[in-house]
């Protein structure tokens, strides 16, 4: 389209000097002198002009334009997070870890890996991602940082529960594996006493009336 342009414009140019020509001719009596040669030469350097403008926007030889991304912007075809290539989380490293060993029998203070309690097991799990927490289970609950409310979980993040004889103390720990924010619900990993290593409901009875809270040893996602 600007190629085009450029070329009827300059085509104009030429047309308008010979009428200027034939104005200044009449009004001396004698006939204007238009030399067809030089008009083919302005319609040949129009074209020229027009062409060079358009390689220089396709990024010819004259030398390659390529369009700068809004501030902010990604351009096409580039990576912009983790999770939109198939990048995983710390989490998700986390809790791939931890499903190693499901099924692992459970035994009062034992910390792996052939046997695990609870809390040996989530100690066990974060030492390998370089975590250092200690192996009981009410200590647990003052390390790293709180987490106010389902709505702020994360895979990884360490889920409490009262004991069975008192509700309010503090007896069991597991690991977050996934939330769902729409329900306000999430599904934990841990070392039960009755199945081992083994995947639970927040739902569940069981669980649900026991829920204390939640502390975070990874980074925020």
């Amino acid at each position: 389209m600007l190629r085009r342009l450029v070329y009827l414009t300059l085509t104009a140019v030429v047309l308008l000097s010979c009428s200027a020509t034939r104005k200044a001719a009449k009004a001396t009596k004698q006939m204007p002198l238009i030399d067809p040669v030089e008009i083919a030469r302005s319609q040949q350097r129009a074209q020229e002009v027009a062409d060079s403008i358009e390689r220089v926007r396709s990024g010819g030889a004259a030398g390659k334009i390529a369009p700068t991304p809004p501030s902010g912007s990604t351009a096409k075809g580039s990576k912009s997070s983790t999770k939109e290539t198939g990048g995983k989380t710390l989490g998700d490293k986390v809790v791939a870890y931890a499903r190693k060993f499901l099924g692992v029998p459970y035994k009062l203070g034992a910390s792996g890996p052939s046997r695990f309690d609870c809390s040996g097991y989530t100690t066990y799990v974060f030492k390998h991602f370089g975590y250092t927490i200690t192996p009981f289970t009410g200590a647990q609950f003052k390390e790293g940082r709180p987490v106010h409310g389902y709505s702020e979980l994360q895979k990884g993040d360490l889920v409490f529960f009262g004991k069975r004889g008192s509700v309010r103390d503090i007896g069991h720990v597991g690991i977050v594996v996934s939330v769902d924010y729409n329900r306000g619900s999430f599904r934990f990993i841990h070392a039960s006493t009755s199945g081992g290593v083994i995947e639970s409901e927040s739902t569940q009875s069981y669980y649900m009336m026991r829920y204390i809270g939640a502390r975070r040893i990874l980074p925020d996602e």
